[in-house]
């Protein structure tokens, strides 16, 4: 059942989806993404802003984080005669985190509120992607991959990529705020940590997030686009989603915003650069790895699946679906616009013409 207004504004997403009620405004998904505040009934003196240096340094390190746990779960779940697409896991476990972090954050802001956004938004926004989603799907359709299969088939696995993930990762999210509610209580509250704690961490958040520059440059140039160019690009991604949620997000009462505009944003780059990737004339061996780090980088980063899905969980009704099929539908057709005209245009193949450094 839908609550009031003045339920929505006092209670967190975690708490909503625990209790198995949504909301009819989508102002007050807002709160998703920003760290504990009044709305938690913090004490002033626990409670920071969104653009705090304390909550952007944290978003740091868990962005590089997030992007190697992305990236090394789709490594380990390909291979040959796999049972499931390997975003499937991707996306799983960056949800069942996304539930974990939304039904603590209450104990988050007690403790250290910048963790909680460094969790959620950080972390789970990192490591599930939106952009990636969409391309698969859409590489599906026009069967990328050349099987032998017939048209049908394509839009089956482009379907079944679709829904599964859909369900899975609502699923996830759901299963993470259960199983933190169960555990929580057996978990006494740590204590927060002082203020020269908080610092120091703030102090090594940034100098983890700067050492992507010189591990870019010094370690072996086959890393550039299996991880380090990634790296570089992944906090500018999850900043600029941040900004994008806490700016809109609160615009409009039907739809997250700033969550709409981010995915949009990042699905549509993400085809631009593949687009360049599949230049009949090949660009160079560097460029060709900072398209991929800025594919596995950037719009990873600026596209999320975890807070889209907490979103889609928690809106009443209707509103939940057309977010959902507006959101699917924009996505395919930027694809379709910027991909697929490329293709059919026969300047740009399917498959990737560039080759990466190898030494």
């Amino acid at each position: 059942m839908p609550l009031d207004l003045a339920s929505q504004q006092r209670s967190d997403v975690g708490s909503i989806l625990a209790r198995h009620q949504t909301i009819d405004d989508a102002n007050s998904l807002a709160s998703i993404d920003r760290p504990p505040s009044e709305v938690e009934e913090l004490p002033p003196v626990k409670i920071y802003r969104p653009l705090s240096i304390h909550v952007l340094a944290l978003l740091m390190p868990a962005s590089i984080f997030g992007v190697l746990a992305r990236l090394g779960l789709q490594a380990l779940a390909t291979y040959n005669g796999e049972s499931i697409f390997p975003l499937a896991y991707v996306q799983a476990t960056g949800c069942f985190i996304m539930g974990v972090g939304l039904r603590m954050k209450v104990p988050f802001g007690n403790f250290y509120g910048p963790l909680y956004t460094a969790l959620t938004t950080g972390f789970c926004g990192s490591l599930t992607t939106f952009s990636g989603w969409q391309l698969d799907v859409f590489n599906s359709w026009i069967n990328s991959g050349q099987f032998t299969r017939g048209g049908l088939r394509d839009f089956m696995d482009g379907f079944t990529k679709t829904w599964v993930t859909l369900v899975l990762s609502l699923a996830s999210l759901k299963l993470g705020i259960y199983i933190c509610g169960v555990a929580q209580p057996y978990f006494p509250a740590p204590r927060p940590p002082s203020k020269n704690v908080r610092y120091t961490l703030t102090i090594l958040a940034i100098l983890t997030y700067a050492a992507t520059l010189p591990a870019y440059f010094f370690l072996p140039h086959n890393f550039r686009h299996q991880a380090t160019a990634a790296l570089l690009f992944s906090f500018p991604g999850t900043l600029t989603r941040y900004l994008l949620s806490i700016n809109l997000n609160p615009r409009l009462k039907t739809m997250p915003l700033g969550t709409f505009m981010a995915n949009s944003i990042g699905t549509a780059l993400l085809g631009f650069f593949h687009v360049l990737q599949g230049f009949s004339s090949a660009v160079s061996p560097n460029t060709c790895s900072l398209l991929q780090g800025l594919g596995d980088g950037y719009c990873g980063c600026l596209t999320t699946i975890s807070t889209f899905a907490a979103e889609i969980g928690t809106l009443e009704g209707w509103k939940g679906v057309s977010y959902t099929i507006i959101s699917w539908i924009t996505g395919q057709l930027l694809l379709l616009v910027i991909m697929g005209s490329s293709f059919w245009g026969g300047h740009v193949k399917e498959q990737m013409t560039c080759s990466f450094q190898t030494s």
